[in-house]
């Protein structure tokens, strides 16, 4: 059984974290806000949604019924539209059904200074009874990102709050900017993957994760100690379990790939060889016999 080490405690989570909130009195939450970067810097108004998966890459786990990247782009141009309405530039690393590789999606994330990279995804395994919502993150600064997106969807969605959790995938661990990985729900679950397939549900899901976007300089970032308990404003800067230790199963497939297409190339080369040699033994046998009649 894997081991994951659960965080607990906000003093813990704000001493890895770089707090975004300003020193502003808070605006209440049924209140909108203009999200704002630390230390007086200008304002993140363009924001990279990346649809998981796409193209030939279905995404979840063989004989899956429901697609994985179909509902992943649905979710991620809903959350555009919702985002686009706030007055925020969306960049879209793919706006259809294509495939993009891991490494073109970071370099479009990354080619934007002032901005945050939210990809979006859907949850698959075999255990059909596994459901719930996990948001992902790396960097220290990704952190308030996670917590404000994760708070809404979680808090909105009729499923299990599976928690956020710090890991190494690629388009996490490459991206320069404050980046997420949105797990929405389990497709291989009857249930979620019933409500992943309402559009009113993937409506819920944009709309929850463009308000963790828009809301994230709310995040408090201080210990419990040092907030004021009846500061009902902030969002709560969520415990995570650390799973930095586990391996990127996107990139665990692509070697994979490659390796199989390695083998296959070798073999096609192998047989090629073992064909041309059987082509000259029967040239020169050929060669023999003449030479013989000929004699």
């Amino acid at each position: 059984m894997r081991k994951e080490f659960l965080v607990f405690g906000l003093a813990l989570a704000g001493a890895l974290v770089t707090t975004e909130a300003s020193g502003a009195t808070p605006t209440p939450r049924s209140q909108t806000r203009a999200a704002v970067s630390p230390d007086g810097a200008r304002p993140a108004t363009t924001i990279v949604i990346d649809a998981g998966h796409g193209g030939f890459d279905r995404g979840g786990i063989p004989r899956q019924r429901v697609p994985e990247s179909m509902m992943n782009l649905d979710v991620a141009q809903r959350l555009k539209t919702v985002l686009q309405s706030y007055g925020y530039r969306v960049v879209m690393t793919r706006d259809s059904d294509v495939f993009i590789p891991l490494g073109t999606r970071v370099a479009i994330a990354n080619s934007y200074r002032d901005a945050i990279f939210v990809c979006i995804h859907f949850n698959a395994t075999g255990r059909s009874s596994a459901n719930g919502i996990e948001t992902y993150f790396y960097s220290s600064q990704s952190l308030p990102l996670a917590s404000a997106i994760h708070y809404y969807v979680a808090g909105g969605a009729p499923s299990e709050n599976r928690g956020v959790r710090r890991r190494g995938f690629y388009v996490l661990r490459n991206t320069r900017i404050p980046a997420v990985l949105v797990e929405c729900g389990f497709l291989t679950n009857p249930t979620e993957a019933q409500y992943a397939q309402s559009v009113t549900y993937r409506q819920k899901l944009a709309d929850e994760i463009a308000r963790g976007v828009r809301e994230r300089s709310l995040v408090s970032g201080s210990s419990s100690s040092e907030r004021v308990a009846a500061d009902a404003a902030t969002v709560p800067l969520q415990p995570f379990i650390d799973q930095t230790h586990s391996r990127d199963p996107d990139r665990t497939r692509s070697k994979h790939k490659r390796s199989s297409s390695s083998k296959s190339s070798k073999h096609k080369k192998s047989s090629g060889s073992e064909s041309d040699s059987g082509k000259k033994s029967s040239t020169k046998k050929k060669k023999a016999d003449l030479a013989k009649t000929e004699e």
